[in-house]
């Protein structure tokens, strides 16, 4: 997943939520989700992909994310939500994407 920093934020790297198990971290100009390596739970990517969207939904810190259909499949499987992981269609979802599929399948 890639996040999308605000223009009032110059820089936002590290735990977001530790019971999560995802934490962020700056590549070049970019930032990226990142599994820690002490593990998480299986629903924790989902769940870090949801509070970014969340994040980004006042767009005080973060104006955007995007992740990948692959990325979103992939998470919602371990999340055990697999009905709404069959129908994924976008390429590339944003947070105003995540936060629909979070009220249309309960996420």
């Amino acid at each position: 997943m890639r996040v999308l920093l605000s223009n009032m934020c110059l820089n936002l790297a590290g735990l977001l939520n530790p019971a999560l198990g995802y934490f962020l971290v700056k590549r070049g100009d970019n930032f990226y989700s990142i599994r820690s390596k002490w593990g998480a739970p299986p629903d924790g990517h989902l769940r870090f992909i949801v509070l970014c969207a969340e994040l980004a939904q006042n767009r005080l810190y973060l104006s955007d994310i995007e992740v990948s259909r692959k990325e979103l499949q992939s998470a919602l499987r371990e999340a055990r939500q697999f009905v709404a992981a069959r129908q994924l269609k976008l390429e590339t979802y944003h947070a105003r994407d995540i936060l629909n599929l979070k009220t249309t399948f309960g996420l």
